[in-house]
């Protein structure tokens, strides 16, 4: 359905203005026809003196086209048929000034005024409230009755005729106020039950966004602060302090960029040695001098750029796990690349005691957050393995996964 050009929805009338855009589209046509009818029956018989009939004329059926043509356009709709339910009102008030002392009336025929009663009805619908509408509805029947029996002068053949045409017009108009209210009752719901689901959604979104955020906000906390306060608390050799130093600039320089995507760079593919290459620079930034193995396939594919950053800062995570709670024991990283199938595999090994991978704590981010979590979110897949002679941690990546 087209827009009206008179007003411009908001989210909570989307349904209300195109009840209203069918109902003068509607209004437009049906009041062609009735306008017709009568225009035809003006050209026959006239019931009102010489005078009096083609200014009443002009001046009901002027605004009555005005009204088929706003209807028609979506524009002023409201404006012109208020105008013409006022006006249609006016004439049947001086109808019985307009007919007196002219040709005596049928009973059997109807001034051509009387078609025109239900196009006043659904003027008033489309341009006035509900109470004026209940109005429009119920007097413009009962005066033209009144001002047909005073153009008859009263006679009584002219009560039953007059009385089946007043309850026709109230019946037609009930029934056309009635529908009307029901749309506009149902249009309204909808917008309102729309509106709430909107709401909820957004909510939702919010509350989600905000979990999300308190979620990588505590990785980052873990991985940058709380790393940088427990190497420092347990730096006993000068090798160990220079890593809590380094962990230290790193969680500094990782809160002033806090409002930044932690994968924020370019995507641009990168081959499996530059990963391995990424991973010895980290570790020196760390204070550890650390040469990773390579084996990689000649066909071995390339990582698209958030998935390798990824993969070094989950790596490096296992290396400042190894360097904190196995000394760096028996530390080694090794990246292997596979052309069948197009893959590429991380793994951190130390010769710790190792640790129960159940028994952590929910809230300790270090594995699941910053390892496990990390992996995951860009399509990769992390196993961790700990027992009494060291852990191994496998980040591995396949170019089918998700890129």
């Amino acid at each position: 359905m087209p827009h009206s050009r008179e007003s411009r929805d908001d989210p909570g009338s989307f349904t209300q203005n195109r009840i209203e855009r069918v109902l003068t589209i509607f209004v437009g046509p049906a009041s062609l026809a009735l306008g017709a009818q009568a225009l035809v029956a003006a050209f026959g018989r006239a019931d009102e003196r010489d005078g009096w009939h083609l200014p009443l004329a002009l001046g009901v059926f002027v605004p009555l086209a005005a009204m088929i043509v706003a209807c028609a356009v979506g524009r002023f709709a409201r404006v012109f048929t208020g105008l013409f339910a006022v006006v249609f009102m006016v004439a049947l008030a001086l109808w019985p000034v307009a007919t007196a002392g002219g040709p005596p009336p049928s009973p059997l025929e109807n001034p051509w005024i009387f078609y025109l009663i239900n196009v006043a009805t659904v003027a008033a619908v489309v341009a006035f409230p509900m109470s004026l509408q209940v109005v429009w509805t119920v007097a413009a029947p009962l005066l033209f009755g009144v001002v047909r029996l005073i153009q008859a002068g009263g006679r009584s053949e002219f009560f039953v005729p007059v009385a089946l045409d007043v309850s026709f017009a109230l019946i037609l108009g009930s029934v056309l106020v009635t529908l009307v209210w029901m749309y506009r009752s149902i249009a309204t719901h909808v917008d309102e039950t729309r509106a709430q689901a909107v709401s909820s959604y957004a909510e939702a979104a919010a509350t989600a966004a905000t979990e999300n955020e308190r979620v990588a906000v505590a990785a980052l906390m873990h991985d940058s602060v709380l790393g940088a306060l427990l190497a420092a608390e347990r730096a006993s050799t000068p090798r160990e302090r220079t890593l809590a130093v380094s962990m230290a600039r790193e969680a500094l320089t990782r809160l002033a960029n806090a409002e930044k995507d932690a994968l924020e760079g370019s995507d641009a593919p990168v081959d499996a040695a530059g990963l391995a290459d990424d991973i010895e620079a980290s570790a020196r930034d760390f204070g550890v001098n650390l040469t990773v193995r390579r084996r990689l396939d000649d066909a071995t594919p390339r990582v698209p750029g958030r998935v390798a950053r990824a993969l070094v800062l989950a790596a490096m995570q296992a290396v400042a796990n190894a360097v904190q709670h196995a000394e760096a024991r028996g530390l080694a990283v090794e990246v292997s690349g596979y052309a069948d199938p197009g893959s590429v595999v991380v793994r951190v090994r130390d010769a710790g005691a190792g640790f129960d991978l159940d028994a952590i704590p929910a809230d300790r981010l270090g594995i699941r957050g910053s390892i496990m979590a990390r992996v995951t979110a860009v399509g990769g897949r992390s196993d961790i393995e700990s027992g009494p002679s060291g852990t191994t941690v496998t980040l591995e990546w396949e170019s089918g996964d998700r890129w």
